[in-house]
């Protein structure tokens, strides 16, 4: 058997749902194990285009098993959406195929607007960026021990008494802190009790599960969500993601001890992409910039936003190969870059009376950091349709060996395309 956690390397938006639907053929199982849906993979497979927020994108094969684990929070509107939507296009979403961890939270209207009231009053310059999607208040009410769970769902008066509690204490909040209208009662048990028909055949023990697979010899592929540095703890705080993105998160987000992950694959982009407020050091604001962004199709998922662009930042690459413990690098869009010489990338940063090798702790010392770059030559080839290693341009191969020499990481999976087969795979990534 074997496990494998994949992440993202920098500020999400790497394009994990490629290489997770990629690694997706050689797994028994796929679980995600943070975020909400505020998280968006975009896939296009035999010319059609799937857009995931919750559920696993191993769901488009039909031999799989997929699960959403106990760190994810959960808008029981978006996935029942999420699940007609793939049912609508052929696809089977079965209790026996799919399952929701019933120590999962549940995202509550209350969360939605608190998000929107929050962000609308802070000031220019101090907005994070959220989508609104109230993904921070879930994971709020679950730190302070408030949270309604999806397993609660299957306890009525539970679900009553704990949604009459919270509903009088956010209302509060809304009406007397924000100055925001208070939501109903009634109506949000109404509709959440019918999302219960809908999803209880799914709801189930995963950790038990994911255990018992791998006692099984089965192989288990643990799908994260945003990247590295928006991670809570060890991202660009507070210019953040609520949960732990990092590989950690894996065990803690799906209830497996960390002696069962075997390996753990960093997605990175061949350049870098932010979407939100926040810091960036490497951000670009000329054509070099543009031309990223609209080869690259840089809107998010999600959100539809226009992503940041900026130069490949090997500071936030070098921080998530430590901080996820990555042994093996998936590139993704090196296609992109063709065409752009010379290419450049950040070593380290200059600061106000230092040089960093490493995200300086305070966000202000962030904020005023300049990148020291390292130039390579760019090459000119179309590489969307190249298939080995050996056939890529000179200069494309050399600016890859220069990222696992400044990672000190093999990069294993290249992607040149969207498309699943514009990819050139260098070893299977359940070897270890």
């Amino acid at each position: 058997m074997s496990s494998v956690v994949v992440v993202g390397s920098q500020w999400g938006d790497e394009g994990k749902g490629k290489i997770v639907d990629l690694l997706t053929k050689y797994a028994d199982i796929i679980v995600r194990f943070q975020g909400g849906n505020n998280a968006g993979h975009t896939l296009v497979v035999d010319g059609k285009t799937f857009i995931f927020h919750l559920i696993p994108s191993g769901i488009l094969y039909g031999d799989k098993t997929c699960m959403i684990g106990n760190g994810v929070v959960i808008d029981p509107k978006v996935l029942i959406d999420e699940i007609s939507h793939l049912k609508e296009r052929g696809l089977s979403v079965s209790a026996e195929r799919f399952k929701i961890s019933y120590n999962a939270h549940l995202i509550m209207p209350y969360h939605r607007a608190i998000d929107k009231a929050r962000e609308e009053k802070k000031a220019k310059g101090k907005k994070i960026g959220t989508t609104g999607r109230g993904i921070g208040p879930c994971y709020e009410d679950k730190i302070v021990r408030c949270g309604i769970k999806v397993g609660d769902l299957l306890d009525p008066d539970l679900f009553r008494e704990k949604l009459k509690e919270n509903v009088d204490a956010k209302n509060f909040i809304l009406t007397k802190q924000f100055g925001a209208q208070p939501v109903d009662y009634d109506n949000i048990l109404r509709k959440y009790e019918g999302y219960i028909d809908i999803l209880s055949k799914y709801v189930d023990n995963c950790s038990y599960l994911i255990d018992v697979a791998l006692k099984e010899g089965k192989n288990v592929l643990f799908e994260g969500a945003q990247g590295t540095q928006l991670d809570i703890d060890h991202g660009t705080y507070p210019f953040v993601t609520s949960s732990n993105t990092v590989a950690g998160g894996a065990c803690t987000g799906a209830g497996v001890g960390p002696t069962n992950i075997d390996k753990v694959i960093g997605v990175v982009k061949a350049y870098t992409t932010r979407v939100g407020g926040g810091p960036f050091p490497t951000e670009l604001f000329d054509d070099i910039g543009d031309v990223l962004q609209e080869r690259g199709a840089e809107f998010g998922a999600t959100t539809g936003r226009r992503r940041r662009c900026g130069w490949l930042d090997a500071v936030v690459l070098k921080d998530a190969v430590r901080l996820n413990g990555v042994n093996s690098i998936a590139l993704t869009k090196l296609d992109v870059l063709s065409g752009i010489d010379p290419l450049k990338i950040c070593v380290e940063y200059e600061g106000k009376d230092r040089r960093w090798a490493y995200m300086p702790g305070s966000i202000r010392e962030v904020g005023c950091l300049r990148p020291v770059y390292s130039e390579i030559g760019g090459w000119s080839e179309d590489i969307s349709a190249v298939d080995d290693f050996a056939s890529l341009p000179l200069r494309c191969r050399e600016y890859i060996k220069r990222i696992e020499d400044i990672s000190n990481a093999p990069i294993e999976i290249i992607s040149v395309g969207p498309a699943r087969e514009q990819t050139i795979l260098l070893k299977n990534p359940f070897s270890t």
